[in-house]
């Protein structure tokens, strides 16, 4: 078994990733949290921009079937998912608390994803039933928010090898 150094030693986390059996790339935690952060954002802002004009217009924003869940308007609840991932990464990435953090950032995605893969599935025979397409986007803007939770799912499962303040060392 051999020990390497993390290839970049600036007292920064890292999160090992094994690419190839030959190769290790080491991803710094504050990289990972910015990355978290970043698409978290990014799927607040879209969901928050379709319960706006839903709840201003009473219409769909991107002129496409609203998909309800519970009785309202599915965006909302993607908006709240967003909104908890986007405040758990700022604290994460600002303050501390990380490893409970990450554990919430699992779950948040967890249930994001089966909350927008449930919501997709019922579109489907939208999406390959007519022509022209009835999505604005080419897919239902649910599809694009499970991109955004698989994205997140999938970060969130990287090894991290240490949550000290110091190097990490990746053992191969």
């Amino acid at each position: 078994m051999v020990v390497k150094e993390s290839p970049v030693n600036t007292g920064s986390f890292c999160i090992p990733i094994i690419v190839e059996s030959d190769i290790i790339i080491t991803m710094k935690l504050q990289h990972y949290w910015n990355s978290v952060l970043a698409l978290s954002l990014a799927g607040t802002l879209f969901a928050g921009y379709l319960s706006g004009v839903k709840l201003i217009t009473g219409t769909c924003a991107l002129s496409e079937p609203c998909p309800l869940f519970l009785g309202y308007p599915a965006c909302w609840f993607g908006f709240v998912m967003f909104l908890i991932m986007c405040v758990v990464s700022v604290r994460a990435r600002f303050f501390t608390m990380r490893p409970l953090c990450h554990h919430m950032m699992r779950v948040v995605s967890s249930i994001g994803i089966l909350f927008a893969g449930y919501l997709v599935a019922q579109e489907m025979p939208l999406l390959f039933g007519s022509f022209p397409p009835v999505y604005a986007l080419g897919l239902p803007s649910c599809a694009y928010g499970l991109i955004f939770y698989v994205a997140i799912f999938v970060i969130s499962f990287l090894p991290i090898s240490s949550w000290e303040e110091e190097p990490s060392a990746v053992i191969r």
